[in-house]
């Protein structure tokens, strides 16, 4: 999932570590007592390891130093994640006195376990009720009500406002999940498969709708979208982590078949303009308001990106996006997919429409380096 395993493993780190400096990164260059890092926060770092040093390994999911094993500074190789204590020489360069170690093959190896395991065991939804005396949430995924039964020892990550990277989800609580949230939560699902035993739990608000084109800014990265529902106007702010993707006919005409339920032949483009569909906020991880939902979200991940300069007045979107902040009309593009005229005109007014997923496990998830 998430890199938020940084603030984890610095957190854990710390209690042991000096307190007069401390830098996280990855390795760029290795040379004899001396590395180079780029720091999470984007800083080149310049290390001196000094003779007597400690140089530790640990392996990734780690947040003690209980398992780590006693290594040498050429062990250490380019895009290794480090955690580098000691004390500051300069802005850029810093005296090493402890140097931990991920090795970038074992983070890659556990990324990959861990992902597998969010799809096997991973589900997602819309959060429909909270009850934090129980430490349970209620969730609507494909169509079904789905208990989330939480424990003292569930991990909680949350998506940032503004933010459309899902490795910027960050440590959270239960108490800032709200009802109408996204949710994905991994963990031991019951036999009749209407509840779980929540081992982590990833939640975020975001703004999910349905809408056309009123203008591009290719420019300036901004475009303007009006809600087929709410016929209400936003400015959609499009960076180079949003997902610009475009729906092949064919397989938009299927989707729209599924969302009748099973009717063969698609409506008339013009039936989406007129506001016959919207777009509600649906399960985290791929899961909508049904089998297409899912379906469409995995798809939507082997599509190749698009451009802004692709889009044109008048087309159709399906959008989900992050708010600057509450009520906002402007939103931060996380997936814009156009191509989906048949898929809104399928949908009857009123009724929820399939939605896209704010994340994707595909390439964005992280098993717990640092």
């Amino acid at each position: 999932m998430p890199r938020a395993g940084l603030t984890t493993y610095a957190t854990a780190f710390a209690q042991t570590a000096p307190a007069s400096a401390r830098q996280i990164g990855t390795v760029k260059t290795v040379t004899p007592n001396k590395l180079n890092i780029t720091t999470d926060a984007g800083l080149a770092i310049s290390v001196n390891v000094v003779d007597g040093a400690k140089v530790l390994q640990i392996p990734p999911g780690s947040t003690d130093l209980k398992s780590a094993q006693v290594i040498a500074l050429g062990d250490i190789e380019v895009g290794d994640r480090v955690l580098v204590s000691g004390h500051s020489d300069a802005p850029d360069a810093m005296t090493a006195s402890r140097v931990i170690l991920m090795k970038s093959s074992d983070i890659a190896q556990k990324r990959v376990a861990e992902q597998e395991d969010w799809q096997k065991r991973g589900i997602g939804g819309l959060v429909s009720a909270i009850d934090s005396s129980a430490g349970t949430l209620t969730i609507t995924s494909r169509g079904k009500k789905i208990t989330v039964d939480t424990t003292p020892a569930t991990v909680y990550r949350r998506y940032s406002n503004g933010s459309v990277k899902f490795e910027d989800a960050a440590l959270g609580t239960l108490g800032q999940i709200q009802v109408g949230d996204q949710l994905r939560v991994r963990g031991n699902k019951s036999d009749d498969g209407t509840s779980i035993k929540a081992e982590e739990v990833v939640s975020g608000s975001f703004k999910n709708l349905a809408g056309t084109i009123v203008s591009v800014d290719a420019a300036d990265g901004r475009l303007t979208v009006k809600d087929l529902a709410t016929k209400k106007t936003y400015s959609i702010k499009v960076t180079s982590n949003s997902n610009l993707r475009s729906l092949p006919e064919e397989a938009a005409a299927r989707f729209a078949a599924r969302a009748r339920g099973g009717a063969a032949a698609a409506a008339p483009v013009s039936a989406a303009a007129s506001g016959s569909a919207s777009s509600r906020a649906a399960g985290g991880g791929g899961s909508g308001t049904g089998s297409a939902g899912t379906d469409l979200s995995q798809l939507i991940n082997r599509l190749p990106q698009g451009s802004l300069s692709d889009l044109h007045p008048g087309e159709a979107l399906m959008v989900v996006a992050s708010q600057e902040s509450e009520g906002s009309d402007t939103l931060t593009a996380v997936t814009l997919l156009s191509g989906v005229e048949p898929i809104l005109a399928a949908t009857p007014k009123g009724e929820a429409s399939m939605t896209l997923s704010p994340w994707s496990l595909g390439g964005e998830a992280d098993g717990g380096g640092m």
